[in-house]
C-alpha cells in the first residue's frame, strides 16, 4: 500500500468490478515511483490496486461521470489526482497537471455496472427509464434527441455501424414509424417500437445492440478513442505501458490496428529505409481473454479483449 495513501475500502465490489483485474495490473507492469494514468476510472478498483503499488509516484485518473467523481472523493492520497473529463482531453489535463510523460496508460472501455444498474441513466435494457445515455449529464445531445430528431437515413447508419444490426434499415423504419404517433421518450417506449423486428428467441441480444449503437453515437465514442489513441504515442516513455480492453469489436478493431500501425484506420506507413513508422509494439498477438471463472462470477467480462503494447 502506498505509503502516502489513506484509501478506505470503497464499495467498488456493489458499485463495480473490475474486469481483468490482475491481468491489467501486470500488463501495467508498475514501477513504484511511476506516473500512471487511468482514463476510466468508473468505481476506482483498477485505480486503487496501482496506488498500492506506488510509493513516490503517481495516477492521474480521468472520468467524466459526477458518479465517479464522488466515488474517487474517498481516495485521500498524495499520489492520486482525478480530473473529471473525457479522456479524449487527456494531454490537455495531464499538462495542466505538470505531466508530460508517463508510464503507463490504462483504458478500461466498458461502462460501468453502476451506470448500467441506475434506471435513470437510460443504459440498461433490463429497466424502465429516460432515453437519455449521456456519460456527461451536462451535454445536450440524449439517445431520446437521436430517435426523434435524426433522420430515417442517420438511424440506419447508426444502428448499422455501431450496432451492427443486421436489420439497421428496418430498425430505423420502425423508429420513424412509433415516433410519428408519439415521440419517444423511455427506454420501454424503444422496445416496444422495435418488438416485432428483434429475432426470435434473441431478443435481449438485439436490444444490447441497439442500446450500444445509441450510447456510442450520444457519447461520439468511437472518435474520442481515436482522438485519445494518437494520443498515447506522445505522452508514454519509451518501455511505458498502453493497456485498453474493449468490449466491442469496433473499439478492438480501432486499437489493434492503432497498435499494429500507429492509426485508427488505414495501413501501415514506412520510412525510406523500410521501417515502420509506429509508436508501439504489440506485446500480446491475441487480446487476452477473461478467465472462465471470472466470466462465471461477472458475465460483464465474458466480451472483454485486453491488448497490451510498448512503446517504441
Amino acid at each position: 500500500m502506498s505509503k502516502t495513501s489513506s484509501i478506505p475500502p470503497p464499495a467498488t465490489s456493489n458499485y463495480h468490478r473490475p474486469v481483468m483485474l490482475m491481468e491489467c495490473i501486470e500488463a501495467l507492469d508498475l514501477k513504484a515511483d511511476g506516473v500512471y494514468v487511468d482514463i476510466t476510472f468508473g468505481g476506482g478498483g483498477h485505480s486503487l490496486k496501482i496506488l498500492e503499488n506506488l510509493m513516490e509516484g503517481r495516477l492521474i485518473a480521468f472520468d467524466q461521470d459526477e458518479d465517479a467523481k464522488r466515488q474517487a472523493e474517498n481516495i485521500q492520497s498524495r499520489s492520486f489526482t482525478f480530473c473529471q473529463a473525457n479522456f479524449r482531453y487527456m494531454k490537455q489535463y495531464l499538462k495542466l497537471n505538470g505531466v508530460t510523460q508517463v508510464n503507463g496508460i490504462l483504458a478500461d472501455l466498458g461502462i460501468s455496472s453502476h451506470q448500467i444498474d441506475s434506471p435513470e441513466r437510460g443504459f440498461s435494457t433490463r429497466f424502465e427509464g429516460p432515453l437519455d445515455m449521456r456519460m456527461d449529464r451536462k451535454g445536450k445531445q440524449t439517445a431520446a434527441t437521436i430517435l426523434n430528431e435524426h433522420s430515417e437515413e442517420e438511424l440506419h447508419k447508426i444502428f448499422g455501424m455501431y450496432g451492427e444490426l443486421k436489420n439497421a434499415r428496418t430498425a430505423a423504419k420502425a423508429v420513424v414509424v412509433a415516433r410519428a404517433q408519439k415521440p419517444l421518450t423511455t427506454t420501454l417506449e424503444l422496445k416496444s417500437a422495435l418488438q416485432s423486428i428483434a429475432p426470435r428467441g434473441k431478443e435481449h441480444k438485439y436490444f444490447a445492440q441497439v442500446f450500444q449503437a445509441l450510447r456510442i453515437e450520444v457519447n461520439t465514442e468511437m472518435k474520442a478513442l481515436e482522438d485519445f489513441l494518437h494520443q498515447c504515442g506522445e505522452v508514454i516513455k519509451p518501455g511505458g505501458r498502453l493497456v485498453v480492453m474493449s468490449y466491442h469489436s469496433l473499439e478492438d478493431r480501432m486499437v489493434k490496428n492503432y497498435i499494429n500501425t500507429g492509426k485508427v484506420f488505414g495501413e501501415l506507413e514506412k520510412d525510406f529505409y523500410g521501417n515502420p513508422i509506429k509508436p508501439f509494439q504489440a506485446l500480446n498477438r491475441k487480446p487476452i481473454e477473461a478467465t472462465e471463472k471470472e466470466v462465471e462470477e461477472n458475465k460483464r467480462a465474458r466480451s472483454a479483449k485486453l491488448r497490451v503494447a510498448e512503446k517504441l
